[in-house]
């Protein structure tokens, strides 16, 4: 890290602006895995090692609410042979961390659909979100085959099925039939490997919501990236639309 990004991360001072909720989009995986002569699976993989220190940093921060984006509705277009692999790879984060999640007071949430996920994947994912629903040290959101677009629409046939009369239609309603329903809005969502778009995550939530992009593949986000993303959001002014 160079001199001023070391200087920002080292910044955060206890008594500046901690977002209650920060959601990433982890991105560049594949992108790392081919600068080093890797298959783009080895990058997921690589990714996957990073996501514990993260929850670790988040903690230490005093963030409640960290949502990941780990699998798009859009992500099923990828060939075959790596929405397969990534399946796998989930599988084995799910083995492999849980129980140190539970150990460690986070709360494991999953929004998007399990459908079309294969049933033994569903099971562990439902296993992992029972086992530490009564915790509460950290709300962690994994979003997994998940769109902001499918959810909206998911809220609306609700809605509509639930007969809700239109003049009863506010947007604490709609947010109370969103996945997320009961959770902060993101006051800040990080997107790595440089991208400046948001690619149909949190639509709705993230209306308001500061946005820090880095060049730094996910991999390599570490914990005093986190910090230089903090450090930045302690020091702007969030307006929601005021002066």
């Amino acid at each position: 890290m160079h001199a001023r990004a070391q200087a920002q991360a080292e910044a955060i001072s206890p008594g500046a602006a901690v977002p209650g909720h920060i959601a990433i989009i982890m991105d560049g995986n594949g992108r790392w895995a081919q600068q080093r002569g890797l298959p783009r699976l080895q990058g997921h993989r690589a990714g996957t090692e990073n996501i514990r220190r993260i929850i670790e940093s988040c903690v230490e921060l005093g963030v409640g609410t960290l949502t990941l984006y780990a699998f798009s509705t859009e992500n099923w277009r990828r060939p075959g042979s790596e929405v397969n692999g990534l399946m796998v790879i989930l599988g084995d984060v799910i083995d492999r961390e849980t129980a140190k999640l539970h150990e460690n007071g986070v709360r494991l949430r999953h929004i998007g659909s399990l459908q079309g996920v294969p049933a033994r994947l569903r099971e562990r994912v439902n296993y992992a979100v029972d086992l530490t629903r009564f915790n509460s040290r950290l709300v962690l959101n994994v979003a997994f085959n998940y769109g902001g677009r499918a959810e909206l629409v998911d809220a609306i046939k609700r809605i509509v099925a639930d007969r809700v009369p239109a003049d009863r239609i506010n947007e604490e309603l709609v947010g109370s039939y969103l996945q997320t329903a009961g959770l902060p809005d993101p006051d800040l969502i990080i997107r790595t490997a440089g991208e400046l778009r948001v690619s149909n995550f949190l639509l709705w939530q993230g209306a308001y919501a500061e946005f820090w992009s880095t060049p730094v593949f996910w991999p390599d986000f570490d914990q005093d990236e986190l910090r230089r993303a903090v450090s930045d959001y302690a020091g702007r002014h969030r307006r929601f639309g005021g002066i």
